[in-house]
């Protein structure tokens, strides 16, 4: 387990020097005199679209770099659950799921709530536009508006229900 969190300390140092480095390199624009000549000036936009490039890889590798240690934390970190996970009891585990559990069933009501205000949203459209709809295309603008549901979580404490509520 020490040994685990030791590489993850050990990723994350790596991940923060990179996102220092990526930080430091800037892309800078082209300088220029204002009597430079013709051919000075497609010099320094040659010269600067250069470096640009050059740059650019760069940043692209230490993104590319960065994006790599991420998923290597994630799965030293769930390696690390699983392991701290074991070494719980039952009652700890049932309690440590339920407590993920509750933050999802929030979520799930959160996006429900947004979900059925946009239903009503459209709905409201819907009914301003279908009598000009009619008139043009001699059919409905939108149709099953009599039974739209979002699901909605609900809990007494013990048992967790699932229940669609009609918008």
């Amino acid at each position: 387990m020490e040994q685990i969190q030791a590489e993850i300390a050990a990723i994350r140092d790596s991940i923060d020097a990179l996102q220092q480095e990526r930080a430091t390199l800037t892309i800078n624009d082209v300088v220029m005199c204002e009597d430079s000549s013709p051919l000075a000036i497609a010099e320094a936009y040659r010269h600067h679209a250069r470096e640009t490039a050059q740059i650019s890889t760069e940043i692209k590798g230490i993104d590319d770099a960065i994006a790599a240690l991420k998923a290597e934390l994630q799965n030293k970190q769930a390696q690390l659950n699983s392991f701290s996970n074991l070494q719980q009891s039952p009652q700890e585990q049932l309690e440590s799921a339920r407590s993920l559990a509750k933050v999802h069933a929030e979520r799930i009501n959160q996006l429900a709530g947004e979900l059925a205000a946009e239903i009503r949203i459209l709905k409201a459209c819907a009914d301003r536009i279908s009598p000009m709809y009619w008139q043009v295309y001699y059919k409905p603008f939108i149709t099953g508006f009599k039974t739209i549901s979002v699901p909605h979580v609900r809990s007494d404490s013990d048992v967790w229900t699932i229940v669609n509520r009609i918008v």
